[in-house]
């Protein structure tokens, strides 16, 4: 929890330093809707076969492995800006590369959880990394604000490079994590061309007869779609709103402001019930909020209304993963969550290219408002598409977990 704090923290100020950095190397929306599409591109490839990988061998080798590249290829960035030698196709070939890393981390990272905790605390586990994630998200770019404005553009990226060594330090503490995984052909973890296809179409198809999960992604991917407001921070900042660069940092924060103050209530909170219409309510305030900032020309309107769609997202989050941790096999988890990254992650990167598009054509305002208004048409249209989810109420009987450190099948 604290590996992924202090991790968070400088994978946010990251991302922040890329939107700025690219801004200013262009200019042009359409650039800014570029870090999008390099980010979905290696999730869409290799989300799949990561999933089977975090099925298969040991999720906490795989998470050692993908740390140390993210921790590269930060490092390359950094280099590369203190040379002056940063580019746009550089930028953008790093950041598809720390997507092909991402691919490969979040379903080991979200399939370990359920075998470090008990079933019953598994929504405040949720709870409490949502916490380290959001904190992390607001600290990152506020320092990345102050960074560009006193240090430097490379020294954001450096600074990322350090974080991802509290991850690595965490993961050597942890020590072995027992979990349930598949046979397999001896000395072939992954298997066979034909071996991974199948075990991957079997994650897919399990989600895919799972109507609560199904829908649970698709609100996720259609939300954050059409509500993608943070690829346009740097145009609102600098040309609506008229803040530097420390500004434009607090604005990127200000999501997470709301989204750790929605988190923290709900760590602490037993027995949540109703959860399909909580999930569907908190996402409609999401995208209300997301007409609010692109009409706002106030910068604290903007920061609260900033902070509303976080704390909105936060806890349909927490609700998401909690179901899908919930309803899914031990053996099957790195795969749903394999899917789901496509969704949830999908969302957002195809939105800020939507976003940069729409910005490039109507200007920003028209980009964001329209936005938020898709968001509600796609929740209404998902309420009325699965009434499951509507009566989801959280106490149903669950498939998909077995006692914390329970014995496993392989290892």
């Amino acid at each position: 929890w604290i590996g992924l704090l202090i991790s968070t923290t400088g994978t946010r100020m990251q991302m922040a330093a890329v939107l700025w950095h690219v801004n200013e190397l262009s200019g042009q929306p359409i650039a800014l809707s570029g870090i999008g599409l390099a980010r979905i591109l290696p999730v869409v490839l290799f989300s799949l076969l990561a999933g089977t990988a975090a099925d298969r061998i040991n999720r906490r080798r795989l998470m050692f492995l993908t740390q140390i590249s993210l921790a590269t290829l930060a490092t390359v960035l950094a280099l590369a800006t203190f040379l002056d030698r940063a580019s746009l196709p550089l930028i953008y070939l790093v950041v598809a590369l720390e997507g092909a890393a991402f691919a490969f981390d979040l379903p080991a990272r979200h399939a370990l959880v359920p075998s470090l905790v008990s079933p019953d605390t598994l929504t405040n586990a949720f709870s409490l990394n949502s916490i380290a994630f959001q904190v992390g998200s607001v600290a990152g770019p506020a320092l990345g604000g102050f960074v560009l404005a006193h240090l430097g553009q490379g020294w954001a990226y450096a600074f990322n490079a350090a974080t991802y060594l509290a991850v690595i330090a965490a993961l050597i503490r942890m020590g072995p994590v027992a979990h349930e995984v598949e046979a397999r052909r001896a000395g072939d973890p992954i298997g066979t061309i034909k071996d991974v296809a199948a075990a991957a179409w079997e994650g897919l198809r399990f989600v895919m007869r799972q109507p609560i999960i199904a829908s649970s992604m698709l609100l996720d991917f259609f939300a954050t779609l059409f509500a993608s407001a943070t690829v346009l921070l740097p145009i609102f900042a600098r040309d609506l709103l008229q803040v530097g660069p420390v500004g434009y940092g607090w604005l990127v924060a200000a999501p997470s402001v709301g989204a750790a103050a929605a988190a923290l209530s709900l760590a602490f909170t037993r027995d949540l019930r109703r959860q399909g219409p909580v999930l569907l309510v908190s996402v409609a305030i999401y995208g209300l909020a997301t007409i609010v900032f692109g009409l706002s020309r106030s910068f604290w309107l903007a920061f609260v209304a900033l902070a509303v769609t976080g704390a909105a997202d936060s806890v349909s989050a927490i609700i998401r993963n909690t179901i899908r941790q919930l309803l899914t096999p031990d053996r099957l988890r790195g795969r749903m969550t394999s899917v789901n990254q496509v969704f949830f992650m999908g969302g957002p990167q195809l939105g800020e290219v939507e976003a940069g598009l729409v910005a490039q054509w109507f200007g920003p305002v028209v980009a964001v408002v329209t936005g938020g208004i898709g968001c509600l048409l796609a929740t209404a249209w998902i309420a009325a598409r699965y009434p499951q989810l509507r009566r989801y109420n959280g106490d149903e009987p669950l498939r998909g977990l077995a006692p914390a450190g329970g014995t496993p099948t392989g290892v």
